[in-house]
């Protein structure tokens, strides 16, 4: 068998593990005083997390979880499937239509902590499997957004937009806010470290601050796929590397459609990916859609410092979608701390994709029709985003004075300002994402 067959081939099936012990979860009509069984579920999933054996899956009703004490985040520290998007008496399973949501309000400001939504941390076995299937991350309900104020450039809200732009953590924004005011802190929806079979599926990732999913693989097989992400900031997918040896670290990202992923800041000269090929891990990316990303589509610019070990890796990106990417498909370094930003139809090109066949922009019928599922008013925005920057320095100015006779050095002002920038993306348009273009990316979840 080939490196690329290899990495390739799938250790998880798309079927439900039996687990070694099955418990119920529902917020709705669960009690955490009851036994988990369908007939008498738990209320609460990380509850259902510390009771259940490794090996267990656990069915999640609809619903909104929001962890131990409402604290608004879960950890998952053992082998196990959590499987969402179940009907509250567990009959029938639909995860558009039962939605298993994670969503963190402003009433978990002071709770939920400098950490992912879900933390998935889990090492010892090789052979392990987590699964986290039909599950609905958001985090808008939580971060800091200005009002939409339309008349106003500050607010970055293009008419028809439920929000202006997103707060970043270091900001203090001289117009409104969003009322009741989110908070400002750099978490992920999934964050963590794992060594095993991890497989993310069927999920829905929606305006995350700080990374939809950013963990390290400690050895063993990533797969993400069959999800849609829209509106993250910083990447929707980054996972690295966690050990020295070269290839015992693999992730296959594949089937997934990711829109408007933003950039670190308003200046947008940074981040802004869907899929980042780390160090330390092969990496096979196919079949997915990846549009309107703030900065690049794919970036591959990260390279590893034992240039035996980087040339060992096993990457590649082939069969993909792309269409509306800022700079490119592609972001390459090309020295000097500079970058090289490629088009779908020169992958071939690039030597370090070992697979790059049947990469190609969206011809017009496809993006009409994924046009149609998109929020309008958002695609709008992104496609005619503009942005003014103004500095000014006052050598006379009393605080500069001030500086001066102190022997520091004079300061002046920078002023950055643009017509959209992270705004949140609204929910219900999302769930239009899965099977908007037949054979690419999400498809309607089974």
């Amino acid at each position: 068998m080939s490196d690329i067959e290899k990495l390739t081939k799938e250790t998880v099936t798309e079927e439900t593990p039996k687990g070694t012990e099955t418990f119920y979860v529902s917020v709705n009509s669960g009690s955490n005083r009851n036994d988990g069984s369908q007939t008498s579920p738990i209320k609460d999933l990380q509850k259902a997390i510390d009771l259940a054996p490794e090996g267990a899956v656990i069915c999640v009703a609809e619903g909104n979880y929001l962890g131990y004490l409402d604290q608004g985040w879960v950890k998952v520290n053992k082998y196990l499937s959590i499987v969402g998007g179940y009907s509250d008496d567990f009959s029938q399973r639909d995860p558009v239509k039962f939605r298993t949501t994670m969503r963190p309000g402003v009433a978990q400001k002071t709770t939920s902590g400098n950490q992912g939504v879900m933390d998935i941390r889990v090492v010892g076995k090789r052979d392990g499997v987590v699964l986290i299937d039909g599950i609905i991350f958001d985090r808008g309900q939580i971060s800091l957004y200005l009002a939409p104020l339309h008349d106003d450039e500050r607010a970055a809200a293009p008419e028809g937009c439920e929000t202006g732009r997103i707060v970043n953590v270091d900001e203090s924004p001289a117009v409104a806010v969003m009322q009741p005011a989110g908070m400002k802190s750099a978490f992920q929806l999934i964050s963590g470290e794992a060594e095993g079979n991890i497989t993310i599926r069927n999920c829905l990732f929606l305006n995350g601050y700080h990374f939809a999913i950013q963990m390290a693989c400690k050895g063993g097989h990533f797969n993400v796929n069959n999800n849609v992400f829209v509106a993250n900031r910083m990447a929707a997918c980054e996972v690295r590397g966690g050990l020295a040896q070269p290839n015992t670290c693999s992730i296959a990202f594949h089937d997934n459609t990711v829109l408007f992923t933003w950039c670190r800041t308003k200046h947008m000269e940074d981040m802004g990916y869907g899929f980042r090929y780390m160090t330390g891990i092969d990496a096979d990316v196919y079949n997915n859609i990846i549009g309107c990303s703030n900065y690049g589509a794919l970036d591959r610019s990260y390279v590893d410092a034992d240039k035996a070990k980087e040339t060992k890796r096993v990457t590649s990106a082939w069969n993909n979608l792309f269409f509306g990417n800022r700079n490119g498909d592609l972001v390459m370094p090309s020295g000097g701390g500079g970058w090289t930003f490629v088009l779908a139809k020169n992958f071939e090109d690039v030597d370090q994709l070992v697979k790059y066949e049947n990469n190609r922009e969206m011809n017009e019928t496809e993006v009409n029709v994924i046009s149609e599922k998109i929020d309008a008013p958002y695609l709008k925005g992104f496609i005619g985003i503009t942005g003014t920057e103004t500095s000014s320095f006052n050598p006379n100015s009393s605080l500069n004075q001030f500086r001066n006779a102190l022997g520091m050095n004079m300061q002046g002002t920078e002023t950055v300002r643009v017509s959209m920038y992270g705004n949140r993306y609204p929910y219900e348009k999302t769930f239009e994402l899965f099977g908007a273009v037949d054979g690419y990316g999400a498809q309607m979840i089974k």
